[in-house]
C-alpha cells in the first residue's frame, strides 16, 4: 500500500506541491484515495503472502512433518481456503461501497482545491479558465513562485464577452495576487504589459475595418470576486459522477438506461440518413383490392397488360438524360453524397465516446467480481507454487510473484482498454486476467498435491535431453 501511495502522490503532485494546502487537506487527500488502490494492492498481497508462507513451510520441511502425520496439503489448506473465500466477499462488499465513495471524495477534493485557492487554479504553461469566479477569463503565467505561488511572470489574459468570445487581450511581464482573509475580493496586480481589444462597430461598414484598441501600462488591477468559492466546502459532492462511483444497483441500472438510449441514438440517426439519401424506399404493401391472376382467369376479367421497364442500370438512366442535365444530376449527387459522409464522419466521434461511456459501465460492473474472485485464484496460484519451490524469505519468492502479478496486471489493464474501445465485450475484457491465471492455478495445485516438480518430474533441461537421446535412439534401431 505504501509503494502505490507513493506512486499515487506522484501522479497527483501538480495538485498538490507548492499550493499552500495544509497537512490536514494533504492527509484527506491520501485518506480518500487509499481505498481506490485495493484493486492493486490486494491482490499482489494475497499471492506475496501465500508464497512467501508455503514456501518457508516447505523450505523448514513443515509440509513433509505434515505428510508423515497423515495431513494432506489439501487440510493444511483448509482454514486459508476459507479465510481467502471470506476475503473475496469482503472484498466485493469494499468494491461495491467503499470504492465508489473514495472514488467521489477524492475528485470532488481535487476539483474544490482550486476553488478554494485561486493560485492553485492557475497552471503554469496552459491557459486556466476562471469562469467561475464571474470575471470571465483565461489566465496563463509561465512561472509561478514566492509564498503560495502569488508572485506571476509573464502573464496572458483573454477577457471574454457575455457570448463567451475572446475579444480583449492583457500581457504583462509580471503579476501579483493580493488578497485577504477578510475580503471577498482578490486583486491580479499586472505591471509593464499593454492592453490589446477588438472593438465592435454597429455599423457592418465599419466591422469590415476591423477597428482595436491599443494601450500599454505600468500597473493595472483586475479585481476578482471570489465570495462564491470562498464558501465552498473542500468534501462538498458534485453532480458529476463516473462509472467509478457508482455501486452493482446503481451501475446495472445505469447501463439498461444507456444501451437503451445509444440505441435510439442509431436508429434516429440512421432514419434521417435513409431519408437524406433517398436509396431504401420502402416497399408498399399489396393492395388487396386488387384482383389475382386465378381469379382473373375463372372469372374471365381483363388484365392491364404490363410493360416491362426498359432501364436496367444506372448509365441507361443517365444516357437518357440530355448532357446538361445529366450534369446537374451528377454535381447533385456529388454535393449530396459529400454532405452525408461528413454528417456521419462528425456523427462518429460523438457515437464512439456514447459506446465507449457505455462499456466503461459494463467494464465496471464485472471488474468488482471479478476482484473478488481474483484474490481467490492467485491464492492458488501463489499457495502449490510456493510448495513447489521451496524457497521462502524476501529472494526468489518475491520476484516470482511480481512477475507473476506484472502478467496478471498488464493483461487486466490492456484488455480492459480493448474493451472500452468496444474491440472485446467488456465483461470478457474485465475476466481475462483472472480467466488466463484459473488454468494455472489448477495445474499447480495438482503439482503441488501429488508432490511433482514445477515442470515435471524432472527439470525441463533434463526433459529435453531424454527427448532428443529418445530420438536418436529410435533412429539407430531403424537401421
Amino acid at each position: 500500500m505504501v509503494i502505490f501511495i507513493f506512486q499515487g502522490i506522484w501522479l497527483f503532485i501538480d495538485d498538490l506541491a507548492g499550493k499552500g494546502l495544509g497537512l490536514v487537506i494533504i492527509g484527506k487527500f491520501l485518506f480518500y484515495y487509499m481505498p481506490s488502490l485495493v484493486d492493486k494492492v490486494l491482490p499482489l498481497t494475497v499471492l506475496l503472502s501465500s508464497i512467501l508462507t508455503f514456501g518457508t513451510f516447505a523450505e523448514n520441511y513443515e509440509f513433509a512433518a505434515m505428510k508423515a502425520s497423515g495431513i494432506s496439503l489439501q487440510r493444511a489448506m483448509r482454514s486459508l481456503i476459507v479465510f481467502v473465500t471470506l476475503l473475496g466477499g469482503v472484498t466485493f462488499f469494499f468494491a461495491n461501497n467503499v470504492i465508489p465513495k473514495s472514488e467521489q471524495k477524492t475528485f470532488n477534493l481535487r476539483r474544490n482545491i482550486a476553488k478554494v485557492k485561486p493560485a492553485a487554479a492557475i497552471t503554469e504553461g496552459i491557459f486556466s479558465d476562471f469562469e467561475g469566479t464571474g470575471e470571465g477569463m483565461n489566465i496563463k503565467v509561465d512561472k509561478k513562485f514566492g509564498e503560495q505561488d502569488r508572485f506571476l511572470e509573464n502573464v496572458i489574459i483573454h477577457k471574454k464577452t457575455k457570448q463567451g468570445v475572446n475579444n480583449t487581450v492583457i500581457k504583462a511581464k509580471t503579476g501579483e495576487l493580493i488578497s485577504s482573509e477578510d475580503s471577498d475580493i482578490i486583486q491580479l496586480v499586472l505591471k509593464d504589459g499593454n492592453y490589446y481589444e477588438e472593438l465592435k462597430p454597429k455599423a457592418n461598414k465599419d466591422r469590415r475595418k476591423h477597428p482595436f484598441a491599443k494601450s500599454n501600462f505600468e500597473t493595472y488591477t483586475i479585481n476578482i470576486d471570489v465570495s462564491e468559492l470562498n464558501d465552498q466546502d473542500l468534501e462538498e459532492d458534485g453532480n458529476i459522477t463516473t462509472n467509478k462511483m457508482k455501486n452493482v444497483t446503481r451501475l446495472v441500472k445505469d447501463i439498461d438506461s444507456l444501451g437503451k438510449d445509444n440505441l435510439s441514438k442509431v436508429e434516429a440517426f440512421s432514419k434521417n440518413i435513409i431519408t437524406r439519401m433517398g436509396a431504401f424506399p420502402i416497399k408498399e404493401k399489396p393492395d388487396s383490392t386488387k384482383v389475382n391472376i386465378s381469379e382473373s382467369y375463372e372469372k374471365n376479367i381483363p388484365l392491364e397488360k404490363e410493360e416491362n421497364d426498359t432501364i436496367t442500370s444506372v448509365d441507361d438512366i443517365l444516357n437518357s438524360m440530355p448532357e446538361w442535365k445529366r450534369r446537374q444530376v451528377l454535381n447533385t449527387a456529388n454535393t449530396s453524397v459529400t454532405g452525408i459522409l461528413s454528417t456521419v464522419e462528425s456523427k462518429k466521434e460523438e457515437l464512439q465516446k456514447r459506446f465507449k461511456f457505455y462499456n466503461s459501465h459494463i467494464l465496471s460492473l464485472h471488474q468488482k467480481y471479478a476482484l473478488a474472485f481474483s484474490c481467490i485464484i492467485l491464492f492458488f496460484v501463489g499457495a502449490p507454487l510456493g510448495a513447489i519451490i521451496r524457497k521462502g524469505g524476501l529472494g526468489l519468492p518475491m520476484v516470482i510473484a511480481i512477475i507473476l502479478f506484472l502478467t496478471y496486471y498488464f493483461i487486466g489493464v490492456f484488455a480492459g482498454n480493448y474493451s472500452k474501445e468496444g474491440n472485446i465485450h467488456p465483461a470478457i475484457g474485465a475476466w481475462m486476467s483472472t480467466l488466463i491465471m484459473l488454468p494455472l492455478s489448477i495445474l499447480l495445485t495438482k503439482r503441488a498435491t501429488a508432490d511433482r516438480g514445477l515442470m515435471g518430474d524432472g527439470n525441463l533441461i533434463q526433459r529435453i535431453t531424454e527427448f532428443f537421446k529418445f530420438k536418436k535412439k529410435d533412429k539407430a534401431t531403424k537401421k
